[in-house]
């Protein structure tokens, strides 16, 4: 199988899910806190042998501790999944009134420069965004983790396919030019 249909396919894949985890956010949500949920059990474990190898008795105790924790954070989303959605949804919230925040920021360290407006107008998107959470964070806690799953399986999807023609596309390009110079 040449390789654009790969990246095709994938591409296809990916746009597929998108419209079906957005079809499905709630679930979707869940989905994301369970397996955040395995992920932090994992990590637990592992940062627990890691302490156990540490050799300084400080260090051996800080690792095991953050380990510990993680578990326990992992089990609580596992057994709790809605509360951890919400939980989830409200630190992405957060998240995005950060990172716009500290975008309008740098945007007025770049007044004097071509970027300001799109730095500035990226910032302002993201607090909107945070804001239009927060103020309706009970309608929406719940899908919030699927639509920003099924938004980014879609973006990602579309670049893939994009990717898959380039490829294909490039690559007859590419050996056009390189038949026109094998023959001069």
């Amino acid at each position: 199988m040449k390789v654009w249909i790969k990246w095709l396919i994938l591409g296809v894949l990916s746009v597929a899910f998108g419209f079906f985890v957005l079809a499905n956010p709630v679930a979707a949500s869940v989905a994301v806190t369970t397996l955040a949920g395995i992920m932090f059990l994992l990590s637990g474990g592992f940062q627990i042998w890691a302490g156990l190898s540490e050799e300084g008795t400080m260090g051996k105790l800080l690792g095991i501790g953050l380990g510990v924790l993680m578990i326990l954070l992992g089990a609580s989303l596992l057994f709790h999944p809605l509360q951890g959605v919400i939980s989830l949804a409200m630190l992405v919230a957060i998240l995005f009134a950060a990172s716009g925040i500290s975008r309008l920021i740098t945007a007025f360290q770049m007044r004097d420069t071509p970027f300001f407006w799109l730095m500035l107008i990226s910032g302002a998107i993201s607090v909107l965004l945070a804001g239009y959470i927060f103020a309706n964070f009970s309608a929406i806690a719940l899908s919030l983790l699927g639509i920003l799953l099924g938004i980014e399986l879609l973006i990602n999807g579309t670049s893939l396919i994009a990717m898959a023609f380039f490829l294909r596309t490039a690559k007859g390009a590419l050996k056009d030019k390189l038949d026109a110079r094998l023959n001069k």
